[in-house]
């Protein structure tokens, strides 16, 4: 079922759904001042030739939100009113209906989540938690971790399932793997909005 003109009007804007966070606000809004953007990519989202909603599904406590919301945050303020953003907390009504309606894989409740939408409402794209380039050199990185530290075990288990000492390793690894890969993770996301904008807007009305 497509996004209804209602539930997008009943999201908060960018600015509207930072102001309501109780998590994480602080390394939010250090994530949208370090974001560096180029000249090319601010005038490819200034050019759209025709405005472009955006309803994002979001919670404060997401890393991946965290990370990566402020990017489309950053845009929207660059694009010179070609996006038109809005936000939905995931576990709360109306965003829990358009959470199931767009699952990730048809089973996870991924976030963030950006559906993209013409001035008709008509979904047009989506983009999903972080780009596949991100999750899989970080997997990479991890792996290289733990096969330095043998004392950690097997990377497969589940975090919750290791001592606290080493429990705690791990985390500050998986830190320092996020920050090590920021640049290249933002670059990422940046280029797989434009391109999911790109095509949203090619597939409107003239």
């Amino acid at each position: 079922m497509a996004v209804t003109r209602e539930q997008f009007d009943a999201g908060m804007t960018y600015d509207a759904y930072k102001a309501q966070m109780t998590r994480n606000k602080e390394q939010f809004e250090q994530n949208e001042k370090d974001l560096q953007l180029s000249a090319d990519d601010v005038a490819a989202f200034k050019n759209l030739p025709r405005p472009v909603n955006v309803l994002a599904l979001a919670e404060d406590w997401c890393g991946d939100v965290v990370a990566n919301l402020p990017i489309l945050g950053r845009l929207e303020k660059e694009a010179g009113g070609k996006l038109n953003v809005r936000v939905l907390l995931r576990d709360q009504q109306p965003g829990e209906k358009v959470m199931d309606e767009h699952l990730n894989k048809g089973q996870f409740k991924s976030i963030p989540t950006l559906i993209f939408l013409d001035a008709n409402f008509n979904e047009v794209g989506t983009w999903i938690e972080r780009p596949d380039s991100v999750t899989k050199l970080r997997e990479e990185k991890r792996r290289a971790q733990y096969a330095a530290h043998p004392e950690w075990g097997d990377p497969s288990k589940p975090i919750a399932e290791l001592p606290e000492e080493v429990r705690t390793q791990v985390q500050q690894g998986a830190a320092a793997i996020r920050t090590e890969t920021k640049p290249f993770s933002n670059s990422e996301v940046v280029r797989e909005i434009r391109a999911v904008a790109q095509k949203a807007v090619a597939k409107q009305p003239a």
